[in-house]
């Protein structure tokens, strides 16, 4: 049964921590989804995400479409049983990636037709076909097509994507319906009880998000959120942010478009990915979060810690004992050194990757986790202050 419950809020913030339930299990917010492209947390196995705390990551349409293909994962019966992961997986239209990668593309009223950034072939990526790769990559969160534009972006650009997007995210809807009721979602699990078998459907119906855009203007942020709230969705996304924009006015436009989506309905910050930003997004009422920061800075060499970040391949390294942060039970500061860690980086060692990553995801799990327990116990901002107050020690 698809719910989302406020369990605490802050009484001096809009923070507030939730409970997400999917078919795949319960998700605690807010939440930070590790990015999974490709079907993979780059260098990480399921149990080491598993260890390190993940919930929920994030997939792909666009890149899984290209890669393997819904012929390959089909045979899977979805992105779960071929990546092995059996927990929440969230899928991303495809639309950013669309904009941002294919070699060209061509926007019209039906759609967006690119050519693929992989092998130059052509496709079309129409609202209806994106729910229905998501429905064979059998996402627990389907995110509504969207059209994406660069900062900056005039006015006139901007209202006319957003109104696009709003148009793409009712036939979304509409698809949604039709692929759910031609769709048994449902799977038959046996349990074993008294050494007598029973049989028990599990419904498998996915949650679908819409996208709210509109830029730097408040006018048009409005104007998206009021159109997709009166279409009506499970959950509410605002994308266009963490594009460019000065840190000031990203916090200005997400907390404007925070308060006027539903407080019953959770809320997506797509992109967002500093631990600042994190936490003074969880201040403003946003409760999910994903960003490639934490596993593309480690393949990078930079780690992130309660004091801030440290580079590995600094020559200070080079003799340090210590582990990467101090108290830290990730897998690698349980047992590996910054020297060490250092030799690996500068080697080109792969499980330098590995480990570093370990580090950054635990990081961030471990970062959404205090806020949560904070927000709980009426502790938000208590720790709001020790978490700047360790950054300037």
């Amino acid at each position: 049964m698809l719910k989302f419950e406020i369990v605490a809020e802050s009484k001096t913030t809009k923070a507030r921590s939730g409970l997400l339930t999917t078919a795949h299990g319960e998700v605690e917010t807010p939440i930070f989804m590790p990015v999974g492209t490709l079907g993979t947390v780059k260098s990480l196995s399921p149990e080491e995400l598993i260890e390190c705390g993940a919930q929920i990551i994030l997939g792909n349409t666009y890149h899984l479409y290209l890669r393997p293909g819904c012929d390959v994962i089909r045979r899977f019966s979805g992105l779960h049983d071929f990546m092995h992961w059996d927990r929440s997986i969230l899928t991303d239209s495809g639309g950013f990636q669309v904009f941002s990668l294919a070699k060209l593309r061509k926007i019209t009223e039906e759609g967006v037709f690119f050519q693929s950034h992989i092998d130059g072939s052509g496709h079309m990526l129409t609202p209806e076909k994106s729910i229905e790769i998501q429905l064979c990559l059998g996402s627990d969160i389907i995110m509504c097509l969207d059209e994406c534009i660069k900062y900056p972006a005039g006015c006139n650009d901007t209202k006319n994507a957003l109104e696009l997007t709003s148009r793409w995210a009712k036939r979304c809807k509409n698809a949604f319906k039709e692929g759910i009721e031609s769709t048994h979602l449902t799977v038959a699990s046996r349990e074993n009880s008294d050494n007598k078998q029973s049989v028990k459907s599990v419904d498998l119906t996915p949650w679908l998000f819409a996208i709210v855009q509109g830029g730097i203007f408040k006018d048009l942020r409005k104007l998206s959120a009021d159109a997709l709230i009166e279409i009506g969705f499970s959950g509410y996304a605002i994308g266009g942010l963490s594009v460019g924009e000065p840190k000031d006015i990203m916090f200005e436009m997400a907390g404007f478009t925070l308060d006027r989506l539903p407080d019953t309905k959770p809320k997506y910050i797509m992109g967002a990915g500093t631990p600042e930003d994190l936490v003074e997004l969880v201040v403003l009422g946003a409760d999910m979060f994903d960003c490639v920061l934490p596993t593309r800075n480690a393949r990078n060499g930079q780690m992130f810690t309660k004091n801030g970040t440290i580079n590995i391949c600094n020559a200070r390294f080079k003799h340090d004992t210590k582990p990467i942060e101090s108290g830290c039970t990730c897998y690698t500061c349980r047992n590996y050194s910054r020297a060490y860690l250092r030799h690996l980086y500068m080697a080109k060692e792969l499980l330098a990757y590995r480990l570093n990553t370990i580090h950054n995801i635990h990081y961030y799990m471990s970062l959404m986790r205090r806020m949560r327990k904070a927000i709980c116990e009426g502790e938000f901002d208590r720790f709001r202050k020790d978490f700047y107050d360790n950054r300037r020690s």
